[in-house]
C-alpha cells in the first residue's frame, strides 16, 4: 500500500471525449459511470467508485460503476451499510492527516492482499474478483476527504508506471469534477430542504438576534438581559421565529443547527 503527493500535475490538453465523459456525470446519479467511461478511453479498468466524507464523518457522495452488471453498485451499498469508510485505508489515512491550508491531491495504490480487515477485504475485493485499486485522493481545508478509485480484476494485468502516469495526468480533472458534483448535490438538497442558516434569513433582525443568543446557549432570561429588552418581548420574538422556521421547541432549533 503506498501513496504519493501530486504537488504539480503537468497541465495537458485532454481528449475532448474524455472531458465530455467526465463532465457528463456531474449532478447525476451516474458520476462513477461517467468516470469509468472516460478512463476506458485511455486505460483498461473494471470498476470505479467515488466516495466523499465530510468533516463530520458523514458520507456525502457515493457513486459506483462496473464494466459488467451492477456489481460495483451492490458493493458500494454494502460499503455504506457496514460503514467500511471507517476501515478503508484511504479514508482512515486522509482523516488522520492535519488539515491543509490549501487542497491536497494524492495518488494511492492498494492490493487486495494488503487490506487487513477480512470483512472489508472480502466485500470490496475477494467477493467481486478485484486484484487492486489506484485512487485519486483529495483532502480539503474544510476537512472533506474524497477518493476516486479505479479497480482491476484478477483477469487483468497489474497497474504499471504508465498507468499511474495516466491517472496522475487526469487527477486534477477528476478532483475538480467531483467537487463540482458535491456542490451540485448540496444545491439540490438546499432547494428541496433549505438549511437553518438559509431559513434564518426570512426572520426579522430582532428575531435573528434572539435566535442567535439561544443558539449560543443562553436562556431567554439571559437573552433579555444581553439585548436590553423585556423577557416577555424575547418570548414573543422567539415564538414568531419558531413559527416561521417551522419548529416547535428549542430542541428542534438546536437539532437543526447541528444537521
Amino acid at each position: 500500500m503506498r501513496r504519493w503527493p501530486l504537488r504539480s500535475v503537468e497541465e495537458r490538453a485532454f481528449a475532448a471525449p474524455v472531458v465530455s465523459d467526465v463532465l457528463a456525470g456531474i449532478g447525476t446519479p451516474h458520476l462513477a459511470a461517467s468516470y469509468l467511461g472516460a478512463l476506458h478511453r485511455v486505460l483498461p479498468v473494471t470498476f470505479c467508485t467515488v466516495f466523499a466524507v465530510g468533516a463530520s464523518g458523514r458520507i456525502e457522495t457515493v457513486s459506483a460503476a462496473s464494466s459488467y452488471g451492477s456489481t460495483a453498485e451492490r458493493t458500494a451499498e454494502r460499503y455504506v451499510a457496514q460503514r467500511f469508510d471507517r476501515l478503508d485505508p484511504n479514508m482512515v489515512w486522509l482523516a488522520g492527516r492535519k488539515l491543509p491550508k490549501r487542497p491536497q491531491l494524492w495518488m494511492g495504490h492498494q492490493r487486495a492482499d494488503e487490506v487487513a480487515d477480512p470483512a472489508y477485504r472480502a466485500a470490496c475485493y475477494g467477493d467481486v474478483g478485484i486484484r487492486e485499486r489506484a485512487s485519486v485522493l483529495l483532502l480539503l481545508p474544510t476537512g472533506q476527504r474524497t477518493a476516486v478509485s479505479f479497480y482491476r480484476s484478477l483477469a487483468q494485468a497489474e497497474f504499471d508506471a504508465r498507468d499511474f502516469a495516466l491517472l496522475e495526468a487526469h487527477a486534477t480533472l477528476l478532483a475538480d469534477a467531483t467537487l463540482a458534483h458535491g456542490r451540485s448535490a448540496m444545491a439540490a438538497r438546499e432547494a428541496a430542504e433549505p438549511s437553518l442558516g438559509t431559513r434564518l434569513l426570512a426572520l426579522s433582525l430582532r428575531e435573528r438576534e434572539v435566535i442567535g443568543h439561544l443558539l449560543a446557549g443562553r436562556t431567554a432570561k439571559e437573552t433579555a438581559r444581553e439585548i436590553g429588552i423585556e423577557l416577555t418581548t424575547v418570548r414573543t420574538h422567539q415564538y414568531r421565529a419558531f413559527r416561521r422556521l417551522g419548529i416547535r421547541s428549542l430542541k428542534d432549533l438546536l437539532r437543526g443547527a447541528s444537521a
